[in-house]
């Protein structure tokens, strides 16, 4: 059984899964074991706390050993296995493993690891480290592969919406225990509270609806971001897989589909 392997569940690796599973991958989701995404509803991580989830029609499944992955993918899902370092690699034998941690650094993927090796942002260097190398940022170039050479760093600036950048997103304001008193969907207007980390209340910077949420009973560092606020307030935004995540995910197929092409002419 060929397989694709994606490292990270997150919602930009959630757009890479759904793009390479609708276009016929088997998809395997390599996870660690207490995943902090944002976008909760739309990343596929969720299984690990939820057991399944489904994001737009595909359902991901908590598998707990690696003798299951078959099984889920036999039921049309795609398995999310805890598995930080990808011991389970060598097992599987895949015949592609895609970086899509957004660790802004290389947390151990090498060309070693399949025939084919795709990673998604900074942190890599095509035909270095990987293969190729798909960019992240947003701007003109984002999805596009790169043959040589590595995406662009990351600038800590989010993107802009309807004129709002920084004041979108929602950060710790100490370390503690995060506890959420609105959930992923909600309107909400400047000033409302969100959240709140030990007794200390999280408000909103701006209008708009909630589109992630960091899950409750996390222990989070303050600085981290921990949800953002989609100004438009179009609910179904946050129930859907961004822009950003799909043309990142038509950058992966790309490039998996230029690399099997040119690897079955050697």
């Amino acid at each position: 059984m060929d397989i694709v392997i994606v490292r990270g569940g997150g919602d930009i690796a959630t757009g890479i899964a759904h793009r390479l599973f609708m276009s016929g991958f088997n998809v395997v989701i390599l996870e660690i074991k207490n995943p902090s995404s944002i976008r909760r509803a739309v990343c596929f991580s969720e299984a690990i706390y939820e057991n399944e989830i489904i994001v737009e029609g595909v359902k991901a499944v908590h598998v707990k050993e690696i003798k299951d992955i078959h099984q889920s993918i036999n039921n049309g899902e795609i398995p999310v296995l805890i598995d930080e370092v990808g011991e389970c690699i060598k097992t599987l034998n895949p015949i592609a493993v895609v970086d899509s941690i957004l660790a802004k650094k290389n947390l151990g993927t090498t060309r070693d690891l399949a025939p084919i090796t795709i990673g998604v942002g900074p942190g890599f260097e095509a035909g270095v480290d990987v293969d190729l190398v798909v960019e992240s940022m947003r701007g003109h170039n984002l999805g596009k592969v790169l043959h040589t050479g590595k995406a662009q760093e990351n600038t800590g600036i989010p993107g802009i919406i309807m004129g709002y950048g920084e004041e979108r997103v929602i950060r710790a304001s100490r370390d503690g225990i995060i506890s959420s008193i609105h959930k992923i969907g909600d309107i909400v207007e400047k000033g409302t509270p969100i959240c709140k980390i030990e007794d200390e209340y999280i408000n909103a910077r701006i209008s708009g609806v909630i589109r992630g949420l960091i899950k409750d009973g996390l222990l989070v560092s303050k600085g981290l971001k921990i949800g953002d606020i989609d100004p438009r307030g179009i609910k179904t935004n946050a129930f859907t897989i961004s822009d950003k995540a799909r043309a990142i995910g038509g950058g992966v197929l790309e490039a998996i589909l230029y690399l099997q092409r040119r690897n079955n002419k050697c």
